[in-house]
Formats: C-alpha cells, sequence, structure tokens
C-alpha cells in the first residue's frame, strides 16, 4: 500500500463514503435479534436496499478508474499490465487473509492452533473487487470504446445464456454453484446459504465488471462535462433505461444478487446513475454542502475503512470470554440488547462499529493520509 493524496470529487467522494458506511451496517449486525427487513438481502429472488451496497461499490470503483487511469495514459504497455495486475492480486490476497483472520483457532482449553487454509474460503467481496477491477482496466486500456460497450453487453447476454443452459435459478441446480464446486471445492465457498453456495462466485464475476464499466464511463462523463444540468440529464436518461430494461427482463431472468444476474446489474446500476446524478445536482450544482464531510471521511479511505470493520467483527467472534462465549454475541446480548431489544438493538451494534470506523477514517483525513493499494 502506498500513502498519497489525490484529487477529490465531492460527489463521489459522496456516493463512495455512503456505500461503505452502509456496507459496514449491513455486514455488522448485532446478534440476539434479525435486523430490520431492508438491512438483509433478499433471500433469493427479489431486491432491498441492502442488495445494492456491494454492486453500487463496483460502481465507485469505476469512477475512480476514470480519473485514476489517465496516470497511465504516458506509460508502456508492459508497465500498465503489471500495475494492474500487482493491484489486482494485492487486493485478492487481503481479501482471502481477511477470511483466514485471525490466522489461528482457540480450543475449549485455551490452545491455540494454526488455522487450516483446506477450510479457508477462497472467493469473497475484496476477491470480486480486485478481479472486477483488473478485467475492466485490461479492457479499458487496450480496448476502444465501442469494444468495451460490445464486450459489456456479450458478458450480460453470454451469462445468461449460460444460467440457461446449464442449469437453473435455484439455488441448488444452478451453474455458478456447479463451476465454483468444480473449481474450489465445497471447503473453500461460502456455507451460510446452508450449503456450499458462493455469491461471490467466479463466474458470477463475469457480470460484476460490468458495473464497473458503467462506472467508469459516469465518471468520464463527470470528467469531460463536469458539475453540469447536461450531466445529470444524460446519467439520470442512463439510469432510467437501465431500470426499465432491468424490470423487463425480470420476467425471464429474475434479479437475484446471489447468482449477480444481467438483470440485477442493470438494475443496480441503474440506481447508482440515479443517485449520483442527485448527488451531482445538490452538490456541484446546487453547492448543498451540508452534512457531506461526514461522507467524505469515509469516501477518501475506503479500502482501509472496511478491512478495519471486518477485522472488528471478525476478532469479536474469535475471542471469547470466560464463559467461552463470543465478545461478539456477550456485548450484544449483555449490552445492546438490554438497552433496545430486538432489531433496534442490532442496529445501534452496527452502528457503534460504523462510527468507530468512522472515527479512524477522520483522524486519518486530519493527518491527510490516504491509503491506496
Amino acid at each position: 500500500m502506498t500513502l498519497k493524496a489525490a484529487p477529490r470529487h465531492l460527489a463521489l467522494d459522496v456516493l463512495r463514503g455512503m456505500t461503505v458506511c452502509f456496507m459496514i451496517i449491513v455486514n455488522s449486525a448485532g446478534s440476539g435479534a434479525d435486523p430490520f427487513a431492508p438491512l438483509q438481502h433478499a433471500s433469493w429472488h427479489g431486491f432491498t436496499p441492502t442488495d445494492l451496497v456491494f454492486p453500487t461499490f463496483l460502481f465507485v470503483v469505476g469512477n475512480a478508474m476514470a480519473f485514476s487511469m489517465t496516470n497511465f495514459e504516458h506509460l508502456s504497455n508492459k508497465i500498465v499490465i503489471w500495475k494492474i495486475l500487482k493491484r489486482t492480486t494485492i487486493i485478492f490476497l487481503l481479501g482471502f487473509l481477511l477470511y483466514w483472520f485471525p490466522f489461528v483457532t482457540i480450543s475449549e482449553s485455551g490452545a491455540w492452533s494454526l488455522s487450516p487454509l483446506s477450510n479457508t474460503r477462497i472467493p469473497g467481496v475484496l476477491q470480486r473487487i480486485g478481479l472486477c477491477y483488473g478485467i475492466a482496466a485490461l479492457m479499458i486500456r487496450f480496448l476502444s470504446k465501442k469494444q468495451v460497450v460490445f464486450i459489456s453487453i456479450i458478458f450480460l447476454l453470454g451469462y445468461w445464456l449460460l444460467l440457461y443452459l446449464g442449469g437453473d435459478y435455484t439455488l441448488t441446480g444452478n451453474l455458478v454453484l456447479k463451476v465454483d464446486k468444480w473449481l474450489f471445492g465445497e471447503s473453500h465457498l461460502y456455507h451460510g446459504e446452508g450449503l456450499a453456495f458462493d455469491p461471490e462466485g467466479m463466474l458470477s464475476t463475469i457480470p460484476a465488471v460490468v458495473n464497473v464499466i458503467m462506472g467508469y464511463h459516469a465518471g468520464m462523463l463527470i470528467r469531460n462535462k463536469g458539475n453540469s444540468f447536461e450531466t445529470v440529464a444524460k446519467i439520470m436518461l442512463a439510469g432510467a433505461s437501465m431500470l426499465f430494461i432491468a424490470y423487463a427482463w425480470d420476467h425471464a431472468f429474475p434479479i437475484n444478487k446471489k447468482l449477480w444476474t444481467s438483470p440485477f446489474v442493470l438494475h443496480t446500476s441503474g440506481l447508482a446513475l440515479m443517485i449520483l446524478g442527485g448527488l451531482i445536482y445538490l452538490i456541484g450544482i446546487m453547492g448543498w454542502k451540508k452534512g457531506t464531510c461526514f461522507f467524505e471521511v469515509f469516501g477518501k479511505n475506503p479500502l482501509f475503512i472496511y478491512l478495519l470493520s471486518e477485522l472488528i467483527v471478525i476478532s469479536l467472534w474469535t475471542f471469547k470470554n470466560k464463559n467461552q462465549q463470543p465478545l461478539y454475541e456477550a456485548v450484544n446480548e449483555k449490552f445492546f440488547q438490554s438497552i433496545a431489544p430486538g432489531p433496534w438493538g442490532s442496529l445501534a451494534f452496527a452502528v457503534s462499529v460504523m462510527i468507530l470506523c468512522w472515527s479512524a477514517g477522520w483522524v486519518l483525513d486530519k493527518r491527510k493520509l490516504y491509503i491506496r493499494v
């Protein structure tokens, strides 16, 4: 990682910050009660506000690329490929190490032993971010704009065809599951669905690349046109068009976050565009700045703050009190659920983790430290 300041665009920083903020909240729900329904992912087909968070993070990765890729313009292809592959690899490894963390297991007797790699999840959130960044960056570097758009369409249509021919759209019969089990084996996949199924699997990463491409083109429009009514109009029109196509396509290929279906890509990209257009209008044109500084803190160090939130949650689940109860459960049971029983206590814990991470980001921002991979 390097520490460096980068040119900022306030609306993009706020969108990035909002995404990281809500990502922490939905990933840190307190135990002892189910979170509020909007803070949970759709069980399978369908959509909740929580389902928008991760694809919007990919969208803002593309936004940032519209500004950062200019640093590659005068570099040779060899150097650019090295830089892209290096960043992709680092982000992927950070994700893998995060799932392996804290690298040890503690038995009931208190004995420590090294966690086996044989049971460590390989796909994941950061892994998908790294792969999507790498694929999108190589496409943008070596292909024309028309070629990038054409291949993006092929990704969406081809993914639909693969899933249609390779199985069905159920949890147990989909091609994503079959490919991941063949590639990694069940022990290296996510088991939160009650079986070995990974919502960040390799096959479903293909359409996720398009979320990054959408964000990149939105960022390029902002670079070229600035905070103008034309920018807002074009972004809003593109967003509305994608939503229309997504809802029409949903009848044949359901909107599904865990399969990351092609209509899900268009739906989430459309919503991200609409939100971004609104932010550009409010912040860039109307000059509304009230409250933006809170989200700017998240937006300036997104990867560091996200990693910190995950390390906090994993640590609380790993270490136990004298009754062998994970600290995550103990803190929620004895404090948050006692003062605010039910989903409010769950939300209060999540917000507390978010504020703690924001505080660390605020310190970095005050010192002008911006951590980039």
